[in-house]
């Protein structure tokens, strides 16, 4: 159908129509078979309807009655229609694809019926048959055409729909990280205040005041990300390791973890992963573990448990240099450039932080890679 819907596509009418009148024209000038030159009257309503085509392609309504006037006079004055009854019936078709409400194109196609059958038809003592090239294959053409479009308005629709849905998950994803991380470092300042609130010996009462306030207002600050935490999350999944604050200092073992992972599902995974990403801030650190194993799911799922992937991890000038790629394993399916869920969270949740994710083909394989720049005051 994709062909049909490119020839009756809007932008393309002026085009549609003068190809028409070409060949209309190419049929007078020619006359093929047996048909006699056209004569003056002939050549007035073939000439009328070229013009009016073009001129009133914008309008299918008033396109398809000024056609079927034509039609009419032509029935009435000469004997060969065949330039009107085409320009009458393609008139037809357009306003099928066109029309805003299905009763509009049933009335036209009824009115170019009648005039059929009182006029042409019962004229020259053909069957209603003969209605099926006039009348019937432009109706299902426009039907056809019509139906092809709104099927691919509605799957646009749907994955856009789709898309939206996914980025909000993976919003909703990030931000529950995000709370676990800020939840963890808050409720760590908390519990130093208190410690030193303690342990200071003859502290001043000015300053225990400051501390106490402090740790009234972080405890309070806790309780508030503790709820909100509670929100964002399904239900059951609290306690889901996979939304755990990851440690800086343990961020070399968690990425070494998902390596071995992706190893046990048949990948050979070449890791260089430097060891000064063990001092970039836990924003950051989840980041570069979630799009490790996303990236590492990706390849075992795209290029086969046989392909060879390789991670690189680095940390310069403090920004994290982050890169995956694959050799394409045997008889690989690549996802498609901007395409596929797992690659709109990771560039989402790249975004998030600055960066920019690059992914597409490289050699017979795939690469997907980022830098996540440094933020003056991350956490470290």
């Amino acid at each position: 159908m994709g062909w049909l819907a490119r020839l009756f596509d809007k932008r393309d009418t002026w085009a549609r129509m003068i190809l028409l009148d070409l060949s209309g024209l190419s049929y007078l000038i020619f006359h093929p078979g047996e048909q006699p030159a056209p004569t003056g009257p002939q050549w007035a309503l073939a000439i009328t309807a070229f013009v009016l085509l073009i001129a009133l392609s914008r309008w299918p309504r008033v396109n398809f009655g000024v056609q079927l006037v034509l039609l009419v006079v032509a029935f009435q004055l000469i004997d060969d229609t065949t330039i009107n009854q085409v320009g009458a019936s393609w008139a037809l078709g357009e306003l099928v694809v066109w029309a805003v409400r299905p009763w509009i194109y049933l009335v036209a196609a009824a009115l170019l019926t009648g005039v059929h059958l009182a006029l042409g038809v019962l004229r020259d003592g053909d069957e209603l048959a003969g209605l099926i090239l006039p009348v019937g294959l432009p109706l299902l053409i426009g039907l056809v055409v019509r139906s092809s479009r709104e099927l691919a308005t509605r799957a646009e629709q749907q994955a856009a729909s789709e898309r939206r849905a996914d980025r909000a998950d993976e919003r909703s994803a990030i931000a529950r990280e995000l709370h676990d991380v800020v939840a963890h470092h808050v409720a760590s300042m908390v519990l130093r205040v208190g410690v030193a609130r303690h342990v200071l010996p003859g502290i001043d009462p000015r300053v225990g005041e400051v501390l106490d306030d402090v740790h009234r207002t972080g405890t309070a600050a806790l309780d508030d990300l503790r709820r909100l935490v509670a929100v964002l999350r399904d239900e059951g999944t609290a306690t889901d390791a996979a939304l755990a604050a990851v440690e800086p200092g343990a961020l070399p073992a968690a990425l070494g973890a998902a390596v071995d992972t992706a190893r046990r599902t048949g990948l050979t995974v070449e890791a260089d992963i430097d060891e000064a990403v063990g001092t970039i801030d836990s924003v950051r650190g989840l980041a570069v573990l979630r799009l490790t194993q996303e990236a590492l799911t990706n390849v075992a799922k795209h290029a086969g448990p046989d392909a060879r992937a390789r991670l690189r991890v680095a940390v310069e000038d403090g920004n994290v240099v982050w890169e995956v790629s694959d050799d394409g394993g045997r008889g690989a399916t690549p996802p498609a450039p901007g395409g596929g869920h797992g690659l709109t969270g990771m560039r989402e949740r790249v975004e998030v932080l600055g960066g920019t994710l690059t992914a597409g083909p490289e050699g017979d394989g795939w690469r997907v890679a980022t830098v996540l720049p440094a933020h003056s005051g991350a956490a470290a």
